[in-house]
């Protein structure tokens, strides 16, 4: 990257679009501002002052998520439920969930889902089976599952030739995820599940139902591995299939399975070169057990989570790098939110799993704007970024990497971007991936920059 293009990026935030126009040049790729170093994490690493310094050690993130789930609705202590639920709590959860669409949906094939089709996706809603008192229920997750708006896996897209983003896909959970089992579809396929921080509905297939105390004791079970890969897999093995070759993605923590023989095989393999984990799986009565899955030692895991660096930010973020968008966790990825929520989950800091949670959490600490803030306040703001911090657009979430001249560069799970090119036309460029970029000469439309649209910046901070 040039001086003459650093300068060109600075003048265009200080003085708006147009000022630059003339001088801004960007690389073949399209992407303003980001040459071959930009895309290694220790150019970012390298540029940071006291980058391995720890920002909060493990006490203070403990005490930081036990806030997080003390005063956000988004969250759900499971911990923390009653012996038993009301109709109206379930209802209410199902409901918010599961509202009809009120604008027209189109199928794979680009054609208008009929009005008969969500009737019968409300009908499978069974709100009128839901009991005036229940037992509350608890269940894992045994495989990477997707968490759906309704109990279809039918796609369904906002208008024809956008089959990415599919509007019933709402997140995804990981193997040993406890859920509350709240309600069932109609048809018996589906769970309404509660989770830490979500609540939707999921195939059955993938939840196996357990004692409280077999689900909420699991994740206090030490020794433990935290994966600290973008994913890792357990490894084949036709002796067990369920716990061969499970995805496991960043931030898990799964307990080892302790006591087993150390001269013996596991699954039909020794266990010396691999770490044996304690996994859950589904009997075919849709019960809780747990066995050994192996994951080899050169996976990228860890005795614990990562301290809380800037150092350790970059590089965790970087393991995406060029991962494909996928909404909602679609396509064994994610997207913007789950993005940065996997990076901080790796240093054992919970946060809200949606873009909107996030930034107006009263769990973390953040900064608000809104239309009375003005270009110079948000300006001033956003030049005084540090690493870490997350900048919230509507829709969107953005991590700081780091600075070049006094310029604020994002990493970020983001569709594109777009800029004021050199002749001054609006450039587009798509991206679908995980991406660097400059945050400044960011545009949300022909007018307003992603500043002018920013609506917070959250810090994990003291």
């Amino acid at each position: 990257m040039t001086r003459t293009l650093l300068i060109a990026l600075l003048t265009l935030a200080l003085c708006g679009p147009a000022a630059a126009a003339q001088d801004a040049v960007a690389p073949p790729s399209g992407v303003l501002g980001v040459g071959e170093a930009q895309l290694t994490p220790e150019f970012w690493v390298a540029n940071q002052e006291q980058p391995d310094r720890v920002i909060l050690d493990t006490q203070a993130i403990a005490a930081q998520n036990a806030r997080l789930y003390q005063v956000d609705p988004t969250m759900h202590d499971l911990h923390g439920l009653a012996a038993g639920l009301n109709r109206a709590q379930v209802q209410g959860w199902v409901e918010k969930m599961s509202q009809r669409p009120s604008k027209t949906l189109y199928d794979m094939q680009g054609k208008p889902v009929p009005a008969s089709v969500l009737d019968t996706l409300m009908a499978q809603l069974a709100i009128d089976t839901i009991p005036a008192t229940q037992p509350t229920r608890y269940g894992m997750v045994v495989r990477r599952a997707p968490l759906r708006s309704f109990p279809t896996t039918m796609r369904v897209f906002n208008r024809t030739g956008d089959t990415d983003i599919d509007r019933f896909q709402e997140s995804a959970e990981f193997p040993g995820t406890p859920v509350v089992i709240a309600h069932t579809s109609a048809n018996g396929q589906w769970y309404f599940v509660v989770t830490p921080r979500y609540a939707a509905w999921m195939e059955k297939q993938y939840v196996a139902e357990g004692t409280a105390d077999e689900v909420l004791g699991y994740m206090a079970v030490t020794p433990y591995r935290v994966v600290t890969g973008a994913s890792v897999r357990t490894v084949f093995t036709p002796e067990a299939p369920p716990f061969s070759q499970l995805q496991l993605d960043m931030g898990a923590r799964i307990p080892l399975q302790t006591g087993l023989p150390p001269d013996q095989p596991v699954n039909g393999q020794h266990a010396y070169s691999s770490y044996p984990l304690r996994l859950p799986w589904r009997d075919d009565a849709g019960k809780l057990h747990f066995g050994a899955a192996l994951l080899q030692r050169n996976a990228d895991s860890s005795a614990n989570y990562l301290p809380l660096t800037r150092a350790n930010i970059v590089r965790q973020a970087f393991k995406f790098l060029g991962e494909r968008y996928g909404w909602g966790h679609d396509y064994d990825g994610r997207d913007c939110s789950g993005f940065v929520s996997d990076v901080y989950r790796s240093m054992g800091v919970e946060m809200p799993r949606n873009t909107r949670d996030q930034s107006i959490s009263p769990g973390l600490n953040h900064q608000v704007f809104d239309q009375n803030d003005s270009h110079d306040a948000r300006l001033r703001a956003v030049m005084a970024l540090q690493t870490g911090d997350l900048v919230y657009i509507p829709g969107h979430v953005m991590m700081v990497i780091g600075h070049i001249d006094g310029q604020p560069y994002v990493i970020h799970d983001t569709g594109g971007m777009s800029y004021r090119a050199a002749d001054g036309t609006v450039r587009h460029v798509k991206l679908n991936e995980v991406s660097v970029t400059p945050l400044l000469p960011l545009l949300f439309n022909d007018r307003q920059t992603y500043i002018d649209r920013m609506t917070s910046i959250v810090r994990i901070r003291p």
